[in-house]
């Protein structure tokens, strides 16, 4: 316990690398509005993740087990203190790194004796798994779609994305949240939950701030891969326009991407001088508009663009550090120095190495070459 104790104790440097600010990195846990000091000298590891998909999720482990009225016996199985829809929060000092409700409580028993419990919390988009359905939407755009969802679910809509209007939309026996991921997709749009606030907005329009790492300072570990597998020189998608009664073909380019690169040297570029043209023809879509078709193959397009550089990297914990921000890492060398679009985040804890944050950037270029 005091090894524990001196590891959640312990000072972090914040901001920028040259900045000297320091912060306790003793997480505190909020319980149903409350603070509870108590957890944290049962805390053996926490995990927190965000992603670009939405649903940011936590798991916390404890002790179980501990001297109580006189004898050893199990502290969280009455369900006072942890219990089935408690609303959890995940703080370090005056910053909330996770938000949600506890939805499941998972007990651990050693070999030894030991007794712990896990407890696996969900922000409110577990409302929107939890709800699945058949029903169709007409004449309406993906901005219909996601305001109509979060009122359905007494959520506050914070959306911007552009895309068509369609004759008719289908959720077909796919959960809420599913099918509002789908619909994202297609759009290059992310979701997240911010409160109680469902928020959807276009990749491009995401940005949360670039954060300054440079390895062998706030950036501890990096390891990242530049790879041609999943780039093509052109995407296209075929359909057919019922009001002309005409078919309906549109190609995207990476001239869709290049205000992106940052003065990189795009994958696809690469591609085509390393291999020639490598074309793509997407054929499970069925536009029945002009703005459909290219709507769809512009956003698969980005996507795989964007993964050409995928790096994954531990770094100090910091709130700045979130999904839909960029990294401007340094130390790295000229061909991956740069910038890098977050779109995976796990704070970790535990008693053997501390807090740290692992995450995921991506990138749609490398650096010239010098």
């Amino acid at each position: 316990m005091r090894a524990l104790r001196a590891g959640l104790g312990a000072l972090t440097l914040m901001g920028n690398d040259t900045n000297t600010g320091f912060r306790s990195t003793q997480p505190i846990i909020n319980i149903d509005g409350q603070d509870n000091p108590s957890l944290v000298d049962s805390l053996v590891s926490m995990m927190i993740v965000e992603h670009t998909n939405g649903l940011y999720r936590s798991e916390v482990l404890f002790d179980n087990m501990s001297q109580k009225n006189d004898s050893f016996d199990f502290l969280y199985f009455d369900r006072q203190i942890l219990d089935f829809g408690k609303a959890f929060k995940i703080k370090l000092g005056s910053d909330t790194f996770f938000d949600g409700r506890i939805m499941a409580v998972e007990a651990q028993f050693g070999a030894t004796g030991t007794s712990q419990v896990n407890v696996l919390a969900e922000d409110r988009f577990q409302d929107l798994r939890m709800a699945r359905r058949t029903r169709t939407f007409a004449d309406a755009s993906d901005s219909d779609v996601i305001n109509q969802i979060a009122s359905d679910h007494g959520l506050t809509p914070s959306v911007n994305v552009n895309g068509p209007t369609y004759k008719v939309l289908a959720q077909i026996n796919q959960s809420d949240l599913a099918f509002l991921r789908e619909r994202a997709r297609t759009i290059d749009a992310e979701l997240w939950m911010d409160g109680s606030t469902l928020n959807a907005k276009t990749h491009t329009d995401r940005n949360n701030g670039t954060l300054q790492m440079t390895y062998g300072g706030r950036l501890h570990e990096f390891s990242v891969i530049a790879d041609l597998a999943m780039q093509r020189t052109s995407v296209s998608v075929n359909g057919w326009d019922v009001s002309s009664k005409s078919a309906l073909q549109h190609e995207s380019d990476d001239s869709i991407i290049s205000g992106e690169l940052n003065g990189d040297t795009s994958g696809i570029s690469i591609l085509q001088s390393a291999l020639g043209a490598r074309k793509e023809s997407l054929v499970h879509t069925i536009p029945l508009t002009s703005q459909e078709a290219q709507s769809t193959a512009d956003a698969y397009f980005k996507m795989s663009a964007r993964r050409f550089v995928v790096g994954h990297g531990v770094a100090e914990t910091t709130l700045e550090l979130r999904v839909g921000s960029y990294v401007d890492l340094a130390g790295i060398g000229a061909m991956f120095n740069g910038k890098y679009y977050v779109t995976e985040v796990r704070h970790m804890f535990d008693r053997r190495r501390g807090l740290r944050t692992e995450f995921t950037g991506e990138r749609p270029g490398i650096g010239r070459a010098q």
